[in-house]
């Protein structure tokens, strides 16, 4: 854990109210587009790198990335599992503690929705708190189109989203990529988390960083001492 030398005008320190975090390469080691993608990984993680350092607005590739891919229902659950297999370790642990603490604890993601709010509802997180791009499947199981009108598939979306929901009290939010940085001037601090992907660009621009090795490194820069001290030794 190590914090960034300069914040952002306007960063506060804890305490918190709502604690915000992104899914991918953050609660879960996986980019969920990447394993979907399978043979067609190279292709996508490149796509996906390029929206993520900034180079290229996330619309440019959010809807190419699936119709290279079309991924059918199983596949989607199956990712499902695969953020579950990959979760960072403590994840489960520090969503419980935020809660335990009086934290509200949501996930904003560019990922798909069948696949992060069944990951995010095993390590406690409430459905209606998890926000992801929807899909939708044909009863036989196969690919038929994504939330076209999502904001959370194109760029600044996370920042419109997070200014929608109005007055919530001061947010935290941890994330790995371009689209968190983005949408730091609505949040009380931004943390970018980098033990899975560290981008120089969200490391530069982000409040505080913290480097894990699992997501219980991140409670000192979420809570304040006073809400440390009532933790029991791990």
């Amino acid at each position: 854990m190590e914090r960034n030398g300069s914040e952002r005008p306007g960063s506060a320190a804890p305490p918190y109210d709502v604690v915000v975090f992104d899914c991918d390469s953050t609660l879960s080691r996986i980019e969920g587009i990447e394993d979907l993608a399978r043979e067609q990984a190279e292709e996508i993680r490149a796509l996906t790198d390029r929206a993520m350092l900034g180079e290229v607005p996330l619309e440019e590739v959010y809807g190419r990335r699936l119709e290279l891919i079309r991924p059918s229902r199983a596949a989607l659950a199956r990712v499902a599992n695969r953020y579950e297999e990959e979760a960072l370790p403590g994840a489960a642990h520090t969503v419980a503690t935020l809660r335990e603490l009086g934290k509200e604890v949501r996930v904003v993601s560019g990922g798909l929705l069948p696949c992060v709010r069944p990951f995010a509802a095993r390590l406690g997180i409430d459905p209606e708190l998890v926000f992801a791009v929807d899909a939708a499947t044909a009863e036989d199981g196969s690919w038929q189109d994504f939330d076209r009108a999502s904001p959370l598939a194109r760029a600044g979306g996370k920042l419109d989203l997070l200014r929608s929901w109005g007055d919530l009290g001061s947010i935290a939010l941890v994330g790995d990529g371009a689209t968190d940085l983005e949408a730091a001037p609505a949040c009380a601090r931004f943390i970018a988390f980098t033990a899975v992907a560290a981008r120089p660009a969200v490391v530069a621009g982000a409040d505080a960083v913290c480097t894990g090795p699992g997501l219980d490194a991140l409670l000192p820069l979420l809570l304040t001492p006073e809400e440390l001290a009532t933790l029991e030794p791990a």
